[in-house]
């Protein structure tokens, strides 16, 4: 790889649209055949809507909700790209971009970079979380590109056995930092993504790092 030469790794478009125009015409075509046996069943639900559709022409009705389909599946695709990450390395620095955002980290705060379920971890000195991110990029790219420019990788979290389950009040967290658990735990309990990512950046200020497992919250310091 030449000097000044960048790493981006990305969700590929075209697979992203692939996948999801494709499976909302199906969806479109498969909303099609339930209704036709909908209406052989009387005790099955929305027997309204289902003589509605079968009230259609053919192939009228059928292309109509396929149609239907590939546009939400149109939309959906967009929606998933739109929320996908981009990593980009290089010898100098890793460029994270999630929607309208970008963070950068430089090379010399970096020590370590890993995938923990489905967030990519960057860590500096002294066990500090750089940055977290979900996303559904792999594994195997994302350590291609890091390991690429001479960035350490990991398989897994070296600070794994440091992390403990938050509970309302507990002891050894700066103050103020429960209040923010409180108000990051009706956020993951509602499944608030934004504010969880908000609260998330709230909680690395008073240098707490926090991880997600069925629904809880574990925390360490570094």
């Amino acid at each position: 790889m030449k000097a000044g030469e960048r790493s981006v790794v990305r969700e590929s478009a075209t697979v992203v649209l692939v996948v999801c125009v494709g499976g909302g015409a199906v969806v479109g075509w498969l909303v099609r055949l339930v209704a036709r046996w909908f209406v052989t069943l009387p005790w099955a639900p929305f027997q309204g809507p289902a003589r509605l559709l079968n009230s259609f022409p053919e192939p009228w009705v059928t292309l109509g909700l396929i149609a239907v389909g590939v546009v939400a599946g149109v939309l959906l695709a967009l929606t998933a790209l739109h929320e996908s990450i981009t990593v980009a390395v290089s010898d100098t620095q890793v460029t994270i971009t999630t929607r309208d955002e970008t963070q950068v980290v430089e090379r010399d705060e970096l020590t370590l970079a890993f995938k923990e379920g489905k967030q990519l971890v960057l860590l500096g000195r002294h066990g500090t979380e750089l940055a977290r991110e979900e996303t559904d990029l792999s594994a195997k790219s994302l350590s291609r590109a890091f390991t690429g420019h001479g960035y350490g990788w990991a398989d897994a979290d070296p600070h794994a056995g440091d992390y403990r389950l938050w509970v309302p009040d507990a002891s050894g967290l700066p103050e103020g930092a429960n209040a923010v658990f409180a108000a990051r735990e009706q956020a993951l309990k509602a499944g608030k993504k934004d504010d969880l990512r908000e609260l998330r950046k709230e909680l690395s200020r008073f240098g707490v790092f926090v991880r997600d497992k069925d629904k809880r919250q574990y925390w360490r310091t570094p």
